[in-house]
């Protein structure tokens, strides 16, 4: 009885380990791709983008999240190369990922709302986009408060919508109080002030 017990805890250890090493895999080619993308190189990003979501459709676990990151990995790489296409199931099916897995209303909703909304609006489908972009920064306010980094990203997303409409008067306001919350954050000599400062 105490071998089996004791043949029961090695082989739990051992799948636990494999797991593990499994999940770092992924994760690290999903940061690698994130670092491939800050770089510009996209191709290259976009090669290892499959590769992760590959691996994470064939290990998903109940909850997605491996799954949801690499497609919305994925995504965003076939979006900046301009291939909406292939990007708009993938952005789609990690936001129902993740609205499933933890609710509505959770802040790591609101960062695959804010990627098919930069999608939508780079097909010039404005009407698709600001719905997700005010649904993004809704849930970032409730989730972070008024004041928060996150909350100045969702206000310049939204305000670049309405100045790629024309629409000056809705835009500026929304600059403002991100230009206001980032020299809160990081004081008024950082790149994103000037940033902010140059979409005014």
């Amino acid at each position: 009885m105490k071998k089996s017990a004791a043949a029961i805890l090695s082989l739990l250890v051992f799948v636990a380990a494999f797991a593990f090493a499994e999940a770092s895999e992924l994760k690290t080619l999903n940061d690698e791709v994130m670092s491939l993308i800050q770089k510009r190189q996209y191709d290259r990003a976009a090669i290892l983008a499959r590769q992760a979501l590959d691996k994470a459709e064939m290990e998903s676990t109940a909850d997605g999240h491996d799954l949801a990151t690499s497609l919305s990995n994925a995504g965003e790489v076939y979006r900046i190369q301009a291939n909406y296409a292939l990007a708009e199931p993938l952005l789609k099916r990690a936001l129902a990922i993740r609205e499933k897995a933890l609710g509505p209303d959770h802040p790591d909703v609101s960062r695959p709302l804010g990627n098919l909304a930069l999608l939508y609006q780079a097909q010039g489908q404005y009407a698709l986009a600001e719905p997700l972009y005010k649904r993004a920064l809704a849930i970032r306010e409730k989730s972070f408060g008024p004041v928060h980094a996150d909350v100045a990203t969702a206000l310049s997303n939204l305000a670049a919508l309405y100045r790629a409409q024309g629409r000056y008067a809705l835009a500026e306001p929304l600059y403002k109080r991100a230009l206001a919350i980032i020299e809160k954050l990081i004081g008024p000599d950082h790149i994103e002030v000037a940033i902010i400062l140059n979409n005014l």
